[in-house]
């Protein structure tokens, strides 16, 4: 073969061994990542992989020219390069947290659980009549901040005569964050009953959605935090411990999950270092408190488009093409870690159907048709707790049913003012106990 021809033969040889070993040496680094847990901001295992890849060129190039020795440098300095772009951060250590919103004023309370919690008051407005009791919001995340959507649908519910407190929760919005091995279920709970007790007006009305609903539901298994409520609406609650969260149900009828256009703007999983740390995490390969990206700068990072298809999911396939934009990137704010903390805990925790069963709090259920939550998640609260005295199977809307489309906040409220007051349901009472093994055959 002449020469002209084996020359780049060899250098293509030398290319493809160059980017095997760094590509190997990436591979190796990651591995280091998930076995120290992140420590030292990557560094331990930046330098660990780097060291040995050294000792490794070195060792290849003993009995080579010193032009050749320099060869297997190559793609270490590369891999070097590339994976010091993981442990160098690029957003703020320190908790930058939302600005104050433009129509609500932001009150921050220290409870007794020790938590300083983010509070929006809404006085009744309008010409409805006056409810006495007040209503308590827990949004869903969990570890987000409430967002502009659910803000003007409590607006919605204080221009009907309702007094609405709302709060996010320990880590989420504009609430002070807590070391991570204090984020839990049951944490959450009892700040639900310190909240409360801190309100200072008696019983309370609480609507929970979707994780706020899990909340929601282990404080109606909790006499101690269930005395303090006076009725209660689960409106599309997570799993509410372990068992239920093992179980592999169907979902509602198709969301725009897989339909919906993608969502638009800046990611920080764009960005090596959030990329490997979110992607680790979300698999259970780090740890929530893991060394390499901190609570504080995980929180700075995250973005609203880095929920990806999540926020699809939650909307009727219908409304693919007209999905709202539920927050703005200035009031946008979630703790991945902490959440993921939350619900380990919610996985590890044992069933509470038990306490369950004991529960006299008079409470509500909401199921939407596009759900994209596990049937049985619901159907389980509504099988254990004998208390709930009506189901609301809400027609036309995805997981987050109030949501500015159409006459879905209108309904939505209506549902929720009709219980709350005593008053006859605008829709059917469905599912009701015997109809569970029915509504999951049919409604899928």
């Amino acid at each position: 073969m002449p020469p002209s021809v084996i020359r780049p033969l060899r250098f293509m040889a030398r290319l493809l061994a160059a980017t095997a070993a760094a590509v190997g040496l990436v591979a190796f680094f990651l591995a280091l990542i998930v076995a120290t847990d992140g420590a030292g901001s990557g560094f331990a295992a930046w330098f660990a992989a780097v060291g040995v890849a050294v000792i490794a060129a070195l060792w290849w190039g003993r009995r080579r020219s010193w032009r050749g020795r320099l060869v297997p440098f190559l793609p270490v300095l590369v891999a070097a390069a590339l994976t010091l772009s993981v442990c160098v951060p690029t957003i703020s250590t320190t908790r930058h947290y939302p600005p104050a919103l433009a129509f609500v004023t932001t009150e921050h309370w220290r409870l007794s659980t020790g938590a300083r919690v983010a509070v929006y008051h809404y006085p009744p407005t309008g010409n409805s009549p006056r409810h006495p009791v007040p209503l308590v919001y827990l949004n869903g995340g969990p570890v987000r901040g409430i967002s502009v959507l659910d803000h003007h649908f409590l607006q919605r519910l204080a221009g009907q005569g309702y007094d609405v407190y709302a709060y996010e929760q320990a880590g989420g919005g504009r609430s002070d964050l807590l070391p991570m091995n204090q984020y839990s279920i049951t944490r959450s709970v009892h700040d639900l009953g310190a909240f409360v007790g801190k309100l200072g007006k008696g019983r309370v009305d609480v609507l929970g959605f979707s994780s706020g609903a899990v909340v929601l539901t282990r404080a109606l298994a909790d006499p101690a935090t269930a005395a303090h409520l006076r009725r209660a609406v689960v409106a599309e609650p997570g799993p509410m411990d372990g068992p239920t969260a093992r179980i592999a149900g169907q979902k509602g009828r198709p969301s725009a999950r897989s339909v919906a256009p993608a969502m638009t703007g800046p990611r920080s999983t764009h960005v090596p270092r959030y990329a490997v740390a979110f992607g680790l995490m979300r698999l259970g390969l780090l740890s929530p408190d893991n060394g390499l990206v901190g609570q504080a700068e995980g929180d700075n990072a995250f973005t609203a488009a880095d929920l990806g298809s999540d926020t699809a999911s939650a909307y009727c396939a219908r409304d693919a093409q007209r999905i709202p934009v539920e927050d703005t990137a200035g009031n946008f704010s979630f703790s991945a870690a902490a959440s993921l903390r939350i619900q380990q805990t919610i996985k590890d925790s044992a069933s509470i159907a038990p306490q369950l069963r004991r529960s006299r709090t008079p409470a509500m259920l909401m199921i939407a048709e596009c759900s994209s939550q596990v049937r049985q998640w619901a159907t389980t609260i509504l099988a254990d707790n004998p208390a709930i005295q009506r189901t609301q199977y809400m027609p036309g809307v995805g997981h987050h049913m109030w949501n500015g489309l159409g006459d879905n906040d209108q309904q939505a409220a209506a549902v929720i003012t009709a219980f709350l007051q005593d008053k006859p349901a605008p829709l059917p009472d469905y599912p009701t106990r015997a109809d569970i093994p029915a509504f999951l055959r049919d409604h899928k």
